[in-house]
């Protein structure tokens, strides 16, 4: 015990070296102060990826749909609750769309600090997204894209609940709480395969993250352009990795949904197969699993 209690203060002494004095206001909040507790929840979530992988290879998929309708329904009433408060708090707190400082808000400042680290704290909770990929063996839909999201918004979240907790920071947890919405229940619909027919607008549910990323990057810059006290270096930060998830998910919507049909789909059926429309039962039976795939 005495040498991680030496390792956490060497990380947090390094960690306050490189960023500066963290905000006292948020001194003191569950997982804040020691960053050990948000590093090693990150490593015992990519060991489980794998772990998880090599202990369901040869195991039957479970279902799990009982569990996941629970959990669906909980995130999207999380998202939804954020939302509110978010609009709530900086209603509240007149704060300035196109830039809004760390500290001039007062008590609205601490309530949208508040929320803001619920939804620290619900991308920890969101790494069940990947173990039930793994325990459903839905291996495909653990992509570099979906552990990179995972992974690196907690980290970076716990940074921004130490350093600037509230001001500018509102706006990106605000919209990913909408989009939030949107997305849990899809996911929670889509558990049921009755309803796959009404699931059409999944797609959308990409286009709606990208515009996301991209109104997230402008907010951002519009503070660097009129700045308001706001730190510069944070601004950059967040608009170099927006763009890197604007491209990671702009490649994973071309892949996805704008890939030209592949020939063999488009040659005649084998003889003896029921034909329907031109295309082969068995052609519609490969569509079908394809689009019925969940897409992170």
């Amino acid at each position: 015990m005495e040498h991680l209690k030496a390792f956490d203060d060497e990380i947090n002494a390094f960690l306050d070296n490189m960023f500066g004095p963290r905000d006292s206001r948020v001194r003191g909040w569950f997982m804040l102060d020691s960053y050990l507790p948000t590093f090693f929840l990150t490593v015992i979530y990519l060991l489980s990826i794998w772990l998880g992988n090599k202990y369901m290879k040869n195991r039957p998929a479970l279902s799990l749909r009982g569990i996941l309708t629970l959990y669906n329904l909980g995130i999207t009433l999380l998202s939804a609750y954020m939302l509110a408060e978010l609009i709530l708090s900086t209603w509240e707190g007149g704060y300035n769309l196109q830039c809004q400082d760390l500290t001039s808000a007062g008590e609205a400042d601490i309530r949208v600090a508040k929320v803001l680290w619920w939804y620290y704290f619900s991308k920890s909770v969101e790494f069940l997204d990947t173990i039930f990929f793994v325990l459903r063996k839905k291996t495909s839909q653990i992509t570099f894209l979906h552990v990179y999201h995972h992974a690196s918004m907690f980290n970076i979240w716990w940074c921004v609940l130490n350093w600037i907790p509230c001001g500018q920071s509102f706006f990106g947890p605000t919209l990913n709480s909408f989009i939030h919405i949107l997305m849990y229940s899809y996911y929670g619909l889509s558990v049921f395969p009755s309803m796959h027919k009404y699931l059409w607008w999944k797609k959308y549910l990409t286009q709606a993250q990208l515009v996301q990323f991209v109104l997230t990057i402008t907010h951002t810059m519009s503070a660097v352009v009129k700045p308001c006290g706001f730190p510069f270096g944070c601004l950059i930060f967040q608009s170099s990795y927006m763009l890197t998830l604007v491209i990671l998910f702009l490649n994973f919507y071309v892949q996805t949904y704008r890939k030209k049909p592949m020939k063999k789909d488009m040659q005649e059926p084998p003889a003896g197969k029921e034909v329907k429309n031109g295309f082969s039962k068995a052609y519609f039976s490969a569509a079908n699993g394809v689009m019925n795939k969940k897409a992170q």
